[in-house]
């Protein structure tokens, strides 16, 4: 099953609100049912809930949670999106910048901008398409 999958099926079965709340919860480091876990984070997730992959304060929990933003998408994210710009995990960021390009969040352009000089290419490159995106609208 897809990530994107996961989500819509999450959805279906809980509801789409509890899915965002839980995404938020996670981007703002909150902890969730392990379960929610497991639906975003496929079976990558037992390697954090086992405490293989440095426990659950890793940063793969909030990557998961920003890409199920991206498939499900609320406005009521949007501090939690833009404050997940400045997590320390490259990979949040990318993922970030990836949602705020997708969902054309324009209240994120001043993060979006700090990131046009991150650190890592691949966090200056989703910044550039949602600078662009959020620009384009």
């Amino acid at each position: 099953m897809t990530p994107k999958w996961s989500i819509e099926s999450e959805c279906e079965r809980r509801g789409r609100d509890n899915v965002i709340h839980d995404c938020i919860a996670i981007l703002n480091g909150r902890g969730v049912e392990d379960d929610f876990l497991r639906v975003i984070g496929g079976p990558s997730a037992e390697n954090v809930l086992e405490g293989r992959d440095s426990g659950i304060d890793v940063y793969w929990p909030r990557v998961w949670a920003a890409r199920g933003l991206l498939h499900v998408w609320d406005d009521v994210a949007t501090d939690a999106i833009i404050t997940a710009t400045t997590h320390a995990a490259w990979r949040v960021r990318e993922m970030s910048a990836k949602v705020i390009a997708r969902h054309h969040v324009g209240s994120a352009i001043d993060a979006v901008v700090i990131l046009l000089d991150d650190e890592n290419a691949r966090v200056r490159a989703s910044a550039a398409r949602a600078f662009r995106t959020i620009a384009e609208s």
